[in-house]
C-alpha cells in the first residue's frame, strides 16, 4: 500500500445512498473516502431508474400516436430504435455530473475509483490506499438475479445492466420475470415495436393488489404482450437473435421462441468481495443484516439502501442515508423500521401502493379493517382526457388510521405522495377531507377516497335525527 489514511467517513458504494451519506457527512466538515468500483450514480443512474424511465416515456410517445378517439384518428409512429437509444444515454449524460466524481471532490469528498474490501472492523483498503474510518458505510447496492435455468449460461442473455446497451430494436422480447422490471420494459419494448412475452413462475405483478394489478394486465394484452403466469422455464438454448426457452406451465410443456431474452427476476444484495467476516459483520441472503439505526453487528459500520435489505428503492436509499448522517454524526436516535415507504411500478397505467395491500390487512388485522375504493370512472378529469383506468383504494382500522393505499392510473405515481405524507405524519383522514383539492384534477382521488371513508356516518340515520332537531335552532 502507498498510502495509509485515517478519516472520520468511509463509504462504500457511489449509488444513491452513499452518495448522499457522502455529501451530507462533508458539508458537515467531516473527513471522507469514497470507494466505487464502477460508474458514478450507480445503478439508478446508469442501469435502473434514469435510462427505463427514458425508454418508457418513449415509448409512451409512440403508444399516444397510435391511440385514437376523442376525435383524434391515430397513426403508426416511425420509431427509430437508434435514437431513442441515444434519448436515453443522452438522459444519463444530462443528469450523470450531478453524482460526478468532479462534483463530489468539490464537495471535499476524497473518491477513490476501486473496489474495496475489510481488513479489519474498522480498516478498509482498495486500489493502493488503506483507509482506518471512525464509522464506515457499506452502500454497495444490488445485482441482478440470475436464475438457475440449464443451458442460460450458454446464452447471450440480458439484464437491467445491459439491456440499454442494445442499438437496434430487438424483433422478439423474452421477458423471464414478470415484476416491476419485467412488466415496465416489457410493454415499453412492445410499444416501440418489438413483439414481447412475458414469462413468470407465480401470478404477473404478485406483490400487488390483485384488482390494481388486473387493470395493468388488461392494458399489457390489449398492447399485445404475450403473459404467461404460472410458467416455469426448464430448459434454455439457442444462440444471439435464435433463442428457444422450454416452459411448463398451465397447459404442460411448450417452446417460446425469440430473438433477445431478459431476465427480471429480482435482484440479489452486492455483498460479494467485501470480506464482511473480516469486520465482524453479519449478512444473510437479504443482505447485511442491521438494527432499526442501520447499524451492524460491527458497531462501527452502518449499512443503507439495497444491501441492507430492507428494500430495493433510490427513495428508500435516500431515505437510509439521512438517518445514517443523523444516528452517526449526530449520535440522534432513529429508526428504520418506522419508515412508510412507497413504491410505483412505472407501466402504463401506473401502480403505485404504500403501507399494507388489502389482504395484508386482512391477515393482519382479520375484520377489523376497513376498505374504501373509488374509480377514475367518477373523476371529472379522466372523463374528459377519455382515460378512466384504474381505482383507488384504502385500507384503514375500523377507528381511521391508514394501514395503507393503492392508487392504479394515469400517473398514479404522483398521487402516492399524499398518502405517504398521511402516513408518515399520522395525519387524520379530517385532514385530507378538509383539504381543497383543485378541480378537476385526477389528485382529487385522495380526498375522494378520505371522504369516502366518512360517508357512511355523515348520512346515518342518527345524523338525519341530529339535522332534524338542529334545524329548529338555525
Amino acid at each position: 500500500m502507498s498510502e495509509t489514511l485515517k478519516v472520520d467517513l468511509v463509504v462504500i458504494g457511489a449509488g444513491s445512498g452513499g452518495l448522499s451519506v457522502a455529501a451530507g457527512a462533508a458539508q458537515l466538515g467531516l473527513s471522507v473516502i469514497l470507494f466505487e468500483k464502477g460508474e458514478m450514480g450507480g445503478d439508478c443512474l446508469n442501469y435502473g431508474c434514469v435510462p427505463s424511465k427514458a425508454l418508457i416515456a418513449a415509448a409512451d410517445k409512440a403508444h399516444q400516436a397510435r391511440a385514437s378517439g376523442l376525435g383524434i384518428k391515430a397513426t403508426e409512429p416511425s420509431v427509430d430504435f437508434a435514437a431513442v437509444m441515444a434519448h436515453v444515454h443522452r438522459t444519463i449524460s444530462t443528469i450523470a455530473p450531478v453524482d460526478s466524481q468532479d462534483r463530489f471532490e468539490g464537495l471535499g469528498v476524497r473518491v477513490i475509483r476501486s473496489a474495496a474490501r475489510f481488513v479489519d472492523d474498522r480498516t478498509v483498503t482498495g486500489g493502493d490506499v488503506r483507509v482506518e474510518g471512525r464509522k464506515i458505510i457499506v452502500a454497495t447496492g444490488s445485482r441482478a438475479a440470475v436464475p438457475t435455468i440449464p443451458g442460460l449460461d450458454r446464452l447471450p442473455y440480458l439484464t437491467n445492466e445491459t439491456i440499454f446497451a442494445l442499438t437496434e430494436r430487438p424483433s422478439r422480447l423474452i421477458v423471464v420475470g414478470g415484476g416491476p422490471i419485467g412488466v415496465e420494459l416489457g410493454q415499453a419494448f412492445r410499444r416501440l415495436g418489438s413483439d414481447v412475452v412475458i414469462v413468470e413462475a407465480a401470478d404477473i405483478l404478485s406483490r400487488e393488489d390483485p384488482e390494481a394489478s388486473r387493470v395493468v394486465l388488461d392494458q399489457l394484452r390489449a398492447d399485445g404482450v404475450e403473459l404467461c403466469p404460472g410458467t416455469r422455464v426448464v430448459h434454455a438454448e439457442g444462440g444471439a437473435r435464435a433463442l428457444v426457452l422450454t416452459v411448463e406451465g398451465p397447459d404442460g410443456e411448450r417452446s417460446i421462441a425469440g430473438s433477445h431474452l431478459l431476465i427480471a427476476v429480482g435482484r440479489h444484495p452486492s455483498t460479494g468481495g467485501l470480506d464482511l467476516e473480516k469486520a465482524g459483520i453479519a449478512h444473510d441472503e437479504r443482505g447485511i443484516i442491521t438494527d432499526r439505526s442501520l447499524r451492524t453487528s460491527n458497531r462501527r459500520v452502518y449499512a443503507v439502501g439495497d444491501v441492507a435489505g430492507r428494500g430495493q428503492f433510490t427513495h428508500l436509499a435516500g431515505a437510509h442515508a439521512s438517518l445514517v448522517v443523523r444516528r452517526a454524526v449526530f449520535a440522534l436516535p432513529v429508526n428504520a423500521d418506522a419508515l412508510v415507504v412507497p413504491r410505483v411500478t412505472y407501466c402504463d397505467p401506473e401502480l403505485a401502493a404504500i403501507g399494507l395491500s388489502e389482504a395484508e390487512a386482512r391477515r393482519i388485522h382479520g375484520k377489523e379493517i376497513r376498505v374504501e375504493t373509488f374509480p377514475f370512472t367518477d373523476n371529472d378529469r379522466a372523463q374528459a382526457e377519455g382515460d378512466v383506468r384504474g381505482l383507488g383504494k384504502l385500507i384503514t382500522t375500523k377507528k381511521g388510521k391508514v394501514l395503507g393505499v393503492t392508487v392504479v392510473g394515469r400517473h398514479a405515481g404522483d398521487h402516492i405522495h399524499l398518502w405517504a405524507l398521511a402516513m408518515s405524519s399520522g395525519l387524520r383522514l379530517s385532514a385530507l377531507t378538509g383539504m381543497i383539492a383543485p378541480y378537476p384534477t385526477r389528485g382529487e382521488i385522495g380526498k375522494r377516497l378520505a371522504g369516502k371513508w366518512y360517508t357512511p356516518a355523515l348520512f346515518s340515520g342518527r345524523t338525519r335525527r341530529l339535522v332534524s332537531f338542529l334545524k329548529h335552532l338555525a
